[in-house]
């Protein structure tokens, strides 16, 4: 029996085969989970056609987290589909201008671009959570995903900062919904060579990086390891853990020069 069997969890921003929330459906569903996948846009078509390769198949739900028409009917579609309970959300959503705010312009990105990222990236962890709230489960996990940033990195500029509201949030999340037994824990994922990755203005380098100082070695091809740890922090087996930033980077955030 696997270490979700019997759970119902939503994934967002499943996107390519290569993405971390689509490793992380596929697991999950070897792990037993019941799995919904989310997307929006001209995204939702690439979502739909990349689902075909789970088996089962999962439905997917069109989510825009910034609209709030979304938030407010998402429990209500999610019960259409038969879900009633949720033990588990997924957050892999993430956006911030290239041309503006990543890439070394940090300096002059305006407010607009930088609002957006952070209502994209970090806001939405909360009104994502609040939106699913009625139907979480008595022992629901709340999971994302950030490229660590406690510290500055070349190129991730207002993603960065936008991360680092992401992990805040998460921790106050914790705070507030614990009471009710809903976990909130952030996975700190090295660099893994998703669609969103190629999107940023020199992102590349971090794979060198990674090659020459993570203890364990790194392979950014592989999301296999990050979604091991998600699919890990939404079963039961880590029951007390909670506002925890958990790093599967091969061991390099604890490295120095």
């Amino acid at each position: 029996m696997g270490i979700l069997e019997g759970k119902n969890v939503l994934v967002t921003g499943v996107t390519t085969n290569t993405s971390i929330a689509y490793r992380v459906a596929e697991i999950a569903q070897a792990e037993g989970a019941t799995v919904v996948v989310s997307n929006f846009g001209r995204a939702l078509g690439i979502t739909h056609r990349i689902v075909n390769r789970l088996d089962p198949v999962p439905p997917v739900l069109e989510l825009d987290v910034t609209d709030p028409e979304h938030l407010a009917g998402l429990a209500d579609q999610l019960r259409a589909l038969g879900v009633d309970r949720l033990d588990g959300v997924v957050h892999s959503i993430a956006y911030a201008n290239p041309e503006t705010a990543l890439g070394g312009r940090f300096l002059d990105t305006p407010w607009a671009d930088v609002s957006n990222a952070v209502h994209i990236s970090a806001y939405s962890l909360v009104s994502l959570t609040m939106a699913c709230r009625p139907l979480f489960a008595p022992t629901a996990s709340v999971v994302g995903l950030t490229f660590d940033a406690r510290v500055s990195w070349p190129t991730y500029d207002w993603m960065g900062v936008a991360k680092a509201a992401l992990e805040s949030a998460s921790r106050y999340l914790a705070r507030y919904l614990g009471p009710d037994g809903v976990r909130s824990n952030i996975v700190s994922a090295g660099p893994i060579d998703t669609l969103a990755k190629k999107a940023i203005p020199g992102a590349h380098s971090f794979n060198d990086v990674w090659e020459t100082r993570a203890p364990l070695g790194w392979d950014p091809t592989d999301a296999t390891a990050t979604a091991k740890a998600v699919v890990a922090l939404l079963s039961d087996w880590f029951p007390a853990t909670t506002g925890e930033m958990i790093h599967v980077d091969g061991g390099l955030h604890s490295t120095g020069a």
